[in-house]
C-alpha cells in the first residue's frame, strides 16, 4: 500500500513538472518575434531600396553579424540558466560578431571608397539606430527572461546581460531590414552601443528576476 501511495505521488509530481528552460526559452521568443517584427514594421518599415541592397554583400553582412550575436548569446543563456554555470569556457562564443566584423572592415578598407572613413562610421541614422534596437528588443528581452525563469542561474545579473545580448542581436536583425547605413564601421559602433545599452538593462532586470 505504502509503494502504490509513492508510484502516485511521484507520478503526480512529474505531471506538475515544468518543460525544460530551453522549450519555454524558445516558446517566449517564438511568441514575443512577431511583436517586436510588427513594431518595425509599423513604426519604421523595410528600406525602399530592399532589392536592391541585397546586392551588396555588407547589406547582407549585417545579418550575419546580428546572428552571431543572437545565436550564441542564445546558447550561453541556456549554459548560464543551470546552478553553478559560468561563463569560463563559454565566452569565447561571443567572438564570433567581433570576428565578422573585423574581416568585414578589413574587406570594406580594401575596397574604393566614395565616402570617407568618418562618414561611413556615422552613418545617416545613428540616433535612430541606438534608439530603435533597444526598442525592439523589450519584448525579446521579456521573453527570455520568462523563459529564463524556468531555470535557476546562480548568477542572475549575468544571466540576464546574456540575454540581454540575445535580445538585442535578434532585434538587431529585425532592425538591419530598415537600415540604410551597410558599412561594417557604423555596425561595430552603433549597433555595438545599442545592443551594450541592452544588455546592462538585461543585468538590471535580471538580478532581480532571475534570482532563485
Amino acid at each position: 500500500m505504502e509503494t502504490d501511495q509513492l508510484i502516485r505521488t511521484l507520478a503526480a509530481d512529474n505531471g506538475q513538472r515544468s518543460l525544460p528552460v530551453g522549450i519555454m526559452l524558445a516558446l517566449a521568443l517564438l511568441a514575443a518575434t512577431p511583436l517586436s517584427t510588427a513594431m518595425l514594421l509599423l513604426g519604421l518599415g523595410i528600406r525602399p531600396d530592399i532589392m536592391v541592397a541585397m546586392r551588396n554583400p555588407f547589406f547582407d553582412l549585417k545579418f550575419v553579424v546580428t546572428l552571431a550575436l543572437a545565436i550564441p548569446a542564445t546558447v550561453i543563456s541556456l549554459h548560464l540558466s543551470r546552478p553553478e554555470a559560468s561563463l569560463h569556457g563559454w565566452v569565447w562564443l561571443l567572438l564570433a560578431p567581433v570576428l565578422v566584423l573585423a574581416g568585414a572592415i578589413m574587406s570594406e578598407m580594401m575596397l574604393p571608397q566614395r565616402l570617407p572613413m568618418l562618414a561611413r562610421l556615422v552613418g545617416h541614422n545613428s540616433m535612430l539606430c541606438m534608439s530603435a534596437i533597444p526598442i525592439l528588443s523589450l519584448p525579446l528581452l521579456a521573453a527570455a527572461m520568462l523563459g529564463l525563469r524556468h531555470g535557476a542561474p546562480s548568477r542572475p545579473a549575468l544571466a540576464g546581460a546574456i540575454a540581454g545580448l540575445l535580445s538585442a542581436g535578434f532585434a538587431a536583425t529585425l532592425y538591419a531590414a530598415h537600415c540604410t547605413d551597410d558599412s561594417p564601421l557604423f555596425v561595430a559602433t552603433w549597433y555595438t552601443i545599442a545592443a551594450a545599452g541592452v544588455a546592462g538593462l538585461g543585468a538590471l532586470i535580471g538580478a532581480r528576476v532571475l534570482r532563485y
